[in-house]
Parts: C-alpha cells; sequence; structure tokens
C-alpha cells in the first residue's frame, strides 16, 4: 500500500490507465475479429472495415497502448489478406 501522497496519486493514475488501455485493446480486438469475419466470407465490405481497423491500431499504438512494429505486423498482414480475397 502506498505510504506517501505522490505513491497514491501514481496509484490511481496507474488503475485509470490500466482501465483505458484494457478499453482500446479490447475495440482493436473486435474490429480485428470482425475484419476476420468479413475476409472469411469475401464480404466486400473488407476494404472499409481494414481501413478503420488500420485507424484504430495505429492510434493505440500511438498512443503506446501497443508496440508499433505490432499494429505495422498486424496491418501489413491483413492488407495482404484483404488484397488477395479482393482479387
Amino acid at each position: 500500500m502506498a505510504n506517501h501522497k505522490s505513491s497514491e496519486k501514481r496509484a490511481r493514475q496507474s488503475l485509470k490507465k490500466a482501465a483505458r488501455n484494457k478499453s482500446v485493446k479490447n475495440q482493436v480486438k473486435t474490429q480485428e475479429k470482425s475484419l476476420l469475419a468479413a475476409l472469411e466470407k469475401k464480404a466486400k465490405s473488407a476494404p472499409e472495415l481494414l481501413s478503420a481497423y488500420t485507424s484504430k491500431i495505429m492510434k493505440a499504438a500511438r498512443k503506446g497502448v501497443i508496440s508499433a512494429k505490432t499494429a505495422s505486423r498486424k496491418v501489413s498482414r491483413l492488407s495482404k489478406r484483404t488484397s488477395a480475397t479482393a482479387k
């Protein structure tokens, strides 16, 4: 347990940050799942879903929620699958 005022504040901030990061990660995962489902069905909406997913995951990377390299890797792989499905 925190003994100093500053460490109590850091503990509160840490809890807020963890909650915010969890929320963002869950939103990214949900969009990824919807994109993968669209790719499985070969839906015409896949490029639009990819665009929304790219925006969301890159914003998460900019904010430091996930690694920038992880975000780039996921976007690259899904872009490749989307373009292959479109052909």
